[in-house]
């Protein structure tokens, strides 16, 4: 059986700094787990059901009271045989519950052909409009038409699938991923934020924030995952992958705001922006590159000794200079304001006062 969780705090948004904890605590109950960023995430609990002799609603009602424990955060879940009906059932269920899809295949076609053909997984707009002007207004009809016409309106390979996922098959495997082992920071704005200097300057905190954790715990990251979350509360999220594996804040900047530039973002009312390290391994396993630029070199030094202040005198010890304005950047999400100096700088670090 397969979980479709949700994850939700009662009037608020769940924080994406949040998910890889909240995923830590579904690998202790089953390890096959595949993150859906920002705030979902498909559980394969086959062994499980064996391991802790629950079936899979006892399972995700013991997901729900861990999650409610260690980190105050609740649960939807809908649970099925497969992804396309567990992710079905959680849109289904009233928030924070568990609803449960039979597994007999029957039982599963009957609670799906009852839909509209818009609320399948995987039809869009354009293709649910398209099988309505056919009189294909309901996922049954669907289930029950001939695969060569379902072929002449959508293709041949879309059709076979939109019948398979009609008929309540889905043959997509949950696939682990490594967004449990990764390391993530949000910056939440006060109010919905359009100018893209403010979001440069989030995402510069973000990465200095980013590469001072991963130092600290004496790791490097492979890709980074950036998430914007917007005042609709829809998101948009890309991932890149680095040169080379680092905990360099100079490189994780220059990647992060790669990405953001990507977006082509048109004056876009942004509430928050999170930025996510994936593909942890241990620093003293990787490879650098090696350079003769001086510039860079001196800024590692730099870097190097900045970390060590922070040890002695906390974290709000060393800001980049650009930061060094609270006015013009966000505390991190959890924790306190960084206590900076005046004045700011281009590049750079400038010490606290």
């Amino acid at each position: 059986m397969i979980l479709y969780v949700r994850f939700h705090v009662a009037g608020a948004e769940l924080s994406e700094a949040a998910l890889p904890t909240l995923l830590g605590l579904i690998e202790d109950i089953a390890p096959t787990v595949q993150a859906l960023p920002p705030d979902a995430a498909l559980v394969d609990v086959r062994g499980a059901e064996r391991y802790f002799g629950r079936d899979a609603a006892g399972l995700a009602a013991l997901l729900r009271v861990r999650a409610l424990a260690h980190c105050g955060v609740d649960c939807t879940i809908g649970v099925g045989a497969n992804p396309l009906l567990a992710r079905t059932a959680a849109r289904d269920a009233p928030p924070g519950k568990t609803l449960a899809v039979p597994g007999d295949p029957e039982a599963a076609a009957d609670y799906l052909g009852r839909k509209p053909v818009a609320s399948l997984y995987g039809v869009g707009p354009a293709t649910a409009r398209s099988l309505c002007s056919y009189g294909l207004d309901t996922v049954g009809k669907v289930a029950a038409v001939p695969l060569a016409t379902l072929q002449r309106i959508v293709g041949a390979r879309a059709g076979r699938e939109l019948q398979e996922r009609a008929r309540g098959i889905d043959r997509t495997p949950v696939v682990p991923n490594a967004a449990s082992r990764s390391l993530a920071a949000e910056r939440r704005f006060d109010r919905d934020e359009l100018d893209p200097v403010r979001h440069r300057r989030a995402l510069l905190s973000l990465s200095h924030e980013v590469g001072v954790r991963l130092r600290g715990e004496e790791q490097v990251c492979r890709s980074l995952t950036l998430t914007v979350r917007y005042a609709d509360r829809s998101t948009t999220t890309r991932t890149r992958t680095m040169g080379e594996p680092t905990a360099h804040s100079a490189a994780i900047t220059a990647t992060a705001y790669g990405l953001y530039e990507a977006l082509g973002l048109q004056r876009a009312r942004v509430r928050a922006i999170a930025l996510r390290a994936e593909g942890l391994t241990p620093a003293e396993r990787a490879t650098q590159q090696l350079t003769f630029d001086p510039a860079d070199d001196k800024a590692r030094r730099i870097e190097a000794v900045a970390d060590r202040a922070r040890a002695k005198f906390g974290p709000g010890a060393v800001v980049p200079g650009s930061l060094s304005d609270r006015r013009l950047a966000s505390a991190p999400t959890g924790r306190a304001p960084a206590r900076a100096g005046r004045g700011s700088a281009p590049a750079g670090h400038r010490a606290s006062a």
